[in-house]
């Protein structure tokens, strides 16, 4: 199957700037593609996700894929589907983020495999060598307002009352157009692909390399990763959902995806996966018969997880899920009970209360908060409701004592099916 008819299935062809050609162009021989990622945080997020796919697709097909990270217009912060101005971010956080980002992409593409291998560029590398009165005789000079005033980006800013638009904001358009151009020049570079927001940056570069060069450019943006209801997809009851595993942990990333609504998966799988057309129609077909056991939802879950964060993610974030439904607490370290069990209230306590006899089981119930009362965590011991790493406590006069660290300081408590609790054992 070429690209296009690839993209075009797994329906991530929202706009082509050449809907007859673009096909045709494409399967003639390999292209040069980017896509550019802004460092607005230390790492991508889920939403980014789906740039990212295409352009693993771009180099599957024998195409040859660029990363750009926007060192540069990260400076400046995109308006596009922003409602006001973005804080500008100092330099020591933007060359974090970009430090971060880089290592991200790293790990979805191919650097090394030929003619088709992976670029990353950072746009700082070019842009930082302009001067103020250089940059606007060289690129300003072919930039029409009046064009720069049609596009969306621009144009609903200017429409609201409330909020206005920065010079600054403003000329983001023109600092990624040229980045096109200059990818051109270098690289050879002539399809800008993006999300449909960016539909006007994509369109401004071609023309302004039309204006400088004489040529032909071409883009295609794809949908935003939105659910049924039109809300962008990722944002949950914590926060936004990311890919970087020390701010999305894996067993919170995979279950995203194992409580994703009906509606949303069959999209999921197409944008986010290299699932093939009849497996992902045996997926939703089985699905069907009995959406109970989200057969589909474990699907995408397994399957973007092992994307993200690796088969070791997965089977941590796997390991997790069993946990929650009762699994012993095996070998894992603190980072990844922390990531775990995140949400669940955490205690600490001198860890020379585990010398000696040991700290009391109803001790721990109580100071853990599991137990109102000591009265409570008799109680709850008795009926057979108290867990020490999801192994059932046997007689209140159990004590914890080194032994039952699990991690290098941690113990997980739990009463009852799902009332956990974290005790931390700090110091000597």
């Amino acid at each position: 199957m070429d690209i296009f008819a690839e993209l075009s299935w797994r329906q991530l062809v929202h706009q082509t700037t050449d809907d007859q050609n673009l096909p045709r162009w494409l399967a003639e021989r390999p292209r040069t593609v980017y896509a550019g990622f802004d460092p607005t945080a230390d790492s991508l997020q889920v939403g980014n996700l789906v740039a990212v796919m295409i352009l693993r697709h771009f180099q599957k097909a024998g195409h040859r894929p660029i990363a750009l990270v926007g060192g540069a217009t990260g400076m400046i912060g995109d308006p596009s589907g922003k409602s006001e101005e973005r804080n500008l971010l100092s330099v020591d956080v933007l060359r974090a983020n970009l430090a971060a980002i880089e290592a991200q992409l790293q790990r979805f593409l191919d650097f090394d495999c030929g003619a088709s291998s992976a670029l990353m560029v950072n746009n700082h590398d070019w842009m930082g060598r302009f001067g103020y009165l250089e940059f606007l005789r060289d690129v300003g000079k072919h930039f029409p307002v009046n064009v720069m005033l049609t596009k969306d980006s621009v144009r609903s800013r200017l429409q609201r009352t409330d909020v206005g638009l920065s010079y600054t904001e403003f000329s983001y358009m023109l600092l990624q157009a040229y980045d096109f151009v200059h990818l051109y020049d270098e690289y050879g570079c002539e399809l800008q692909a993006g999300g449909s927001d960016q539909w006007g940056n994509i369109t401004a570069g071609i023309d302004l390399a039309r204006r400088l060069c004489s040529v032909q450019l071409y883009g295609m943006t794809c949908p935003l990763l939105t659910r049924s209801d039109g809300a962008k997809m990722g944002k949950t009851a914590s926060g936004t959902l990311w890919l970087s595993p020390e701010k999305t942990s894996p067993y919170h990333f995979y279950q995203y995806w194992i409580n994703l609504d009906d509606s949303d998966v069959g999209t999921c799988l197409r944008f986010l996966t290299e699932l093939g057309p009849e497996e992902i129609k045996a997926v939703m077909d089985e699905h069907r018969t009995d959406p109970g056991r989200r057969g589909a939802q474990r699907r995408l879950a397994t399957e973007v997880t092992r994307l993200v964060h690796g088969p070791d993610g997965l089977a941590t974030a796997r390991q997790a899920t069993e946990i929650f439904f009762g699994a012993e607490v095996g070998e894992l370290s603190d980072a990844q009970l922390q990531g775990i069990f995140a949400d669940v209230p955490s205690s600490q306590l001198p860890r020379d209360r585990l010398a000696g006899e040991g700290l009391s089981i109803i001790d721990a119930l109580f100071e853990s908060g599991l137990a109102k009362s000591k009265g409570e965590a008799r109680r709850t011991i008795t009926q057979g409701g108290a867990y020490v790493n999801n192994r059932r406590v046997e007689g209140i006069e159990t004590c914890l004592g080194p032994q039952h660290l699990v991690g290098e300081s941690t113990v997980v408590l739990r009463s009852g099916k799902k009332k956990y609790a974290l005790l931390r054992f700090t110091g000597g």
